[in-house]
């Protein structure tokens, strides 16, 4: 594939045939945008900053990873609970500003991960090809690169999803642009803020957007390598309460390697699941509905497996 076609998908996902010719190797082409976002960041010692631009960044973070677990994740990827076609589109598009692709990419990427889960085929296994590639090694090759629209039928018929994911870029450079205006906006209405569209961007966009990549990308990496593993999956799914912290119930992830179907991840009292709170708010508003449960099954296996250490640890 030529330097022009690399290119051309910078802007069209769907433009070219992704090159099986070493689909493993670091794409520099395809790669700048993702470089640059993190270069970006380095803005901060030019912009300065402000508690505005500062709090932004932070209430800006939050919100797309609620859209990330609870709508990319949770729904897109494992249908946990059931949405309006409009609230589904609206939380497609928060998903899509974290520049982590769009909708259909990411869920089926994600079911070809459980698929495969730490084997041969994972393309984020750090048992496979290290913790670097896991965490963000696999994101800059070309293997990673076309949508797997065999595995997302169900949510492809809609053209407005089908949209927003060819043209991934549109939405974060739209959101970038909004940020930047915003900014500007109020240095001139609200100058006491101490903020301006430079500042605004590279905080409420740029280094927002770096962090909340990086912690989403924690669950390929660390989450398969450190934390406590309550069932025996087939693969090293582990359950760790930083990381649920981190990204608002994803930490959980031996739990939801063991039932994928359950909209709760944290599945006890004591297991901080941020996201699962927030869709039973949203549930009680009519927004979502149908929320899966943990089955009795999975209890009775918690149960059984710890009967089981407590002896052998007796």
């Amino acid at each position: 594939m030529n330097t022009l076609s690399h290119l051309q998908r910078w802007f069209d996902s769907d433009a070219a045939e992704v090159s099986t010719e070493n689909p493993y190797a670091f794409n520099w082409v395809r790669c700048i945008p993702f470089i640059w976002v993190h270069l970006m960041c380095l803005g901060a010692f030019y912009v300065g900053v402000s508690a505005f631009a500062v709090g932004f960044c932070i209430a800006f973070f939050w919100l797309r990873m609620f859209a990330i677990t609870a709508f990319y994740h949770r729904y897109f990827a494992h249908r946990s609970f059931k949405t309006s076609r409009g609230w589904q589109f609206v939380f497609a598009v928060l998903g899509n500003m974290s520049a982590q692709r769009g909708p259909l990419w990411w869920a089926a990427h994600h079911r070809h991960h459980h698929q495969h889960s730490d084997q041969e085929k994972d393309l984020h296994s750090p048992a496979q090809r290290g913790f670097w590639w896991s965490h963000v090694g696999w994101f800059t090759c070309d293997a990673s690169f076309k949508t797997q629209y065999h595995r997302i039928k169900d949510f492809n018929v809609y053209p407005e999803l089908r949209f927003i994911n060819r043209y991934d870029l549109l939405v974060p450079v739209a959101t970038g642009l909004s940020i930047y205006g915003l900014g500007e906006l109020l240095a001139i209405y609200a100058p006491q803020l101490q903020t301006n569209g430079l500042q605004l961007i590279i905080w409420g966009f740029f280094i927002s957007t770096v962090l909340l990549f990086h912690s989403t990308v924690t669950i390929n990496s660390l989450a398969h390598c450190w934390g406590k593993r309550r069932f025996n999956t087939k693969d090293n799914s582990r359950n760790n309460w930083f990381l649920a912290l981190l990204t608002l119930g994803e930490g959980w992830h031996n739990n939801h390697h063991r039932w994928p179907r359950s909209a709760k991840q944290g599945f006890f009292w004591w297991e901080i699941d941020i996201t699962y709170y927030i869709l039973k708010g949203m549930a009680a508003l009519g927004i979502v509905r149908d929320l899966n449960p943990v089955p009795a099954k999975i209890y009775a296996e918690c149960a059984a497996n710890e009967t089981n250490n407590g002896a052998k640890q007796s």
